[in-house]
């Protein structure tokens, strides 16, 4: 913003000319005083210029060099007798100076005054104190060492609050450590904060507004006022000036120029304010890239303040350059990913107008399938826009290479899953493009797995996935064993950390065979089953929400439904898996949100116990109800052991309350939950288990670290008093 005055810069003349009335003036006084000392004294002693010889003016070396050595210095002056000279008569009077050499008239008539009325005059008496800018103030108290004074008439100043953000934001004295008493210390930041004032002042559209600090070491009926300095600054603002011409420099020669000229909102007449002009700058520049000027520049803004006025003029340079669409994309590696691919996650076709937030939404798209490291989206002017008709131009993709394979491993302990040792092997772009290999293994007190996975991203479509694993596994806990393989794929559209959709889906097909038995029976021989299933499981899910690790408001809507078909002991049976889950979320205010959930699910067709212990349902658990263990709820056999069942029911709520500890980074969960599992295709509530307990949250910029603590309310036999669950993310 370069804001220029033009009452000021029209009454004042440039530099050179001022410095050359200067030395016109300054001439001619040395001249005059010359020439009066030569009227006054025509037998002064020569001049230094008269001693000078003309030789040494002509050839001033040569003279130099004739004179040499060989000249000798000048004697010393003799020593000259002062005890003759008279004693000084200090009384004498002065000699009288003769008349000025002027020729003037004896008298000279003056003109009459008329004399004034003593009532005319204001008088100021002595000693009559000049007005207080803090009087008649409303002061806000910012700090214990820091006020602010307005007027107490809000209209004169309508935007106090507004201007006492951005001035707490950036003041010097604001952040002064209220244990630091040094007045000379606070009094230097004091008058920092004095231009910053004036600065903001300005910047708002009050140019004839004053600011007076004041800076005291006590404040008036304040017990420790008398070591603790205090700053007050009288805000007086004056009147605000307002916009006058607005010149948009090229805007009107582009087709869309109205609607471009709607987003910019600054008219004339309007209050001034710089900031307006960068929001509004911000968004005729958004406006331009959305409305198919890839190329548009806009300069900086210029305000020209005529204080005469009390408007100012803003000028904003733009050119819009041509409109385009959308052409072919390219890329500078075809051969590791290729245009092609990139024109099948682009979110335009070619012929559609180009918009700027799809260009960078294709860069992000890119950057998220994690092979590169570095991508820059280009536009490239393949055809110029002739009369009405649009330009086109390729978007060009420059990418750079990222490492593809990655080795990882992990040891640890779950409250659920025992202790595990894990390892993998993943290549990113073994079949390009975007097609994965991943190689795991999995060493556990509970699970034992080995197994290989195909991912294509990005297959044909923007964010489907397709997915192929093949593996074993042998799975032991309290609830059943099981020894599986398995072959599953699924072809799904899901959200991911960089793009959190609104519907995600998902359909596959699962073939396991499955050797399994219930919980080991004591003292008894645990019969083994073997299970062949097939299944077509699909899901679908509408998120509302705002965030998906941590949503603060709107709504969460899924279903699943997974048709199998199961053949055990020469039986086979044929049943329906369904669950629906919903979730809500509503903030109170910024430091509280109310969150709550349920979950339904039955599987009718089949009996319990005609169904794999892996495929029944289960409650309990980190993600289910909190104060029971994994899979814990539900029917039992003889000796006590869940053993699952056909139907089931969740409720779950809880308050996230961020506290000021860690600069709000730590928040604390109370919570209650809920939940039953019955055999018949319809829940139980008459056995439903209730958990409760408190949480802590972590915040951090990818999501919250959560631990919870959970007790049983009304626990069986064999439940624990107390569970802790440690997780990323909300519970739901």
């Amino acid at each position: 913003m370069r804001p220029s005055n033009r009452s000021i810069s029209s009454n004042r003349l440039p530099i050179s000319d001022v410095r050359f009335a200067v030395s016109l003036i300054a001439l001619a006084w040395v001249g005059a005083g010359t020439s009066v000392a030569a009227a006054q004294d025509r037998e002064a002693p020569p001049s230094l210029e008269d001693l000078i010889p003309d030789s040494a003016i002509d050839a001033p070396e040569a003279w130099a060099e004739q004179v040499g050595d060989d000249v000798a210095p000048a004697p010393p002056p003799e020593d000259i007798e002062t005890d003759d000279l008279p004693e000084p008569d200090f009384d004498s009077p002065l000699e009288e100076f003769p008349p000025p050499p002027l020729d003037l008239p004896d008298e000279t008539p003056l003109a009459q005054v008329e004399e004034l009325d003593p009532e005319d005059f204001d008088f100021a008496e002595l000693g009559e104190e000049l007005k207080d800018p803090f009087a008649d103030a409303e002061v806000e108290r910012l700090s214990a060492f820091l006020e602010l004074a307005f007027p107490t008439d809000r209209s004169l100043f309508p935007i106090r609050d507004e201007f006492i953000d951005r001035y707490q934001s950036l003041s010097a004295v604001e952040e002064f450590d209220a244990d630091n008493k040094n007045l000379a210390t606070i009094s230097a930041r004091a008058k920092s904060d004095e231009e910053l004032l004036t600065t903001l002042l300005r910047a708002y559209g009050y140019y004839d507004s004053q600011v007076v600090r004041s800076v005291a070491g006590a404040l008036p009926g304040d017990e420790a006022a008398a070591v603790r300095p205090t700053v007050r600054f009288a805000i007086v603002p004056g009147e605000r000036y307002r916009f006058g011409a607005i010149d948009l420099g090229d805007l009107g020669s582009a087709p869309d120029a109205d609607a471009l000229r709607q987003a910019f909102e600054v008219r004339s007449g309007d209050e001034m304010s710089n900031f307006r002009i960068v929001e509004e700058q911000f968004d005729l520049d958004r406006a331009l890239g959305e409305f198919g000027y890839p190329f548009a520049e806009i300069d900086a803004p210029e305000l020209l303040v005529d204080h005469d006025r009390n408007e100012g003029d803003l000028t904003l340079a733009v050119r819009p350059k041509g409109k385009y669409v959308f052409g072919e994309v390219t890329s500078s590696m075809p051969d590791f990913l290729s245009g092609k691919h990139f024109g099948t996650i682009a979110r335009f076709e070619p012929g559609d107008v180009f918009q700027r937030s799809l260009q960078m939404d294709l860069r992000r798209a890119v950057t998220a399938t994690g092979l590169v490291s570095s991508v820059e989206v280009t536009p490239r002017e393949v055809t110029p826009p002739v009369g009405d008709e649009p330009g086109v131009v390729a978007m060009d993709v420059a990418i750079t290479k990222a490492k593809l394979r990655t080795i990882a491993g992990a040891i640890g302990y779950g409250s659920e899953e025992g202790f595990r040792l894990q390892a993998s092997w993943e290549h990113r772009n073994f079949f390009p493009p975007e097609g994965a290999i991943r190689a795991r293994a999995i060493a556990g007190t509970q699970e034992q797995l080995a197994g290989i996975t195909y991912r294509r991203n990005n297959f044909r479509g923007r964010d489907r996935v397709l997915n192929i694993d093949a593996y074993a596994r042998s799975f032991d806990n309290d609830v059943y064993q099981a020894d599986t393989a398995a072959l599953v794929g699924s072809y799904e559209q899901a959200s991911t950390l960089l793009f959190q959709k609104p519907l995600s889906w998902s359909i596959g097909m699962e073939l396991v065979a499955t050797d399994e038995r219930d919980a080991k029976v004591k003292g008894g021989k645990n019969p083994r089953q073997t299970y062949l299933i097939a299944a077509l499981p699909a899901s679908v899910l509408v998120d509302a929400s705002d965030d998906l690790l941590d949503p603060t408001k709107g709504f969460r809507i899924g279903a699943r439904l997974s048709p199998e078909v199961s053949r055990v002991s020469g039986s086979q049976s044929t049943y329906l898996s369904a669950q629906v889950d919903g979730s809500y979320y509503k903030q109170i205010n910024e430091r509280i949100v109310l969150a709550g959930r349920t979950r339904i699910g039955t599987i009718v067709g089949a009996d319990t116990f005609q169904i794999a212990p892996s495929r029944r349902l289960y409650a309990g658990g980190g993600s289910s109800v909190r104060g029971y263990g994994y899979q814990q709820i539900g029917p039992r056999n003889g000796v006590g052991d869940p053993n699952g069942g056909r139907s089931l029911v969740e409720l779950s709520a809880e308050a996230r309350i961020r506290t000021r500890f860690f600069d709000g980074a730590l928040g604390v969960v109370p919570f209650i939950d809920a939940g039953s599992v019955s055999r018949s295709t319809m829940p139980d509530l008459d056995r439903i288990k209730i958990g409760a307990g408190v949480g802590v949250r972590y915040y951090t910029g990818f999501g919250p670290l959560r631990v919870d603590v959970g007790f049983p309310l009304n626990p069986g036999p064999d439940d624990s008093f107390v569970a802790v669950y440690v997780s990323l993310g909300q519970a739901f």
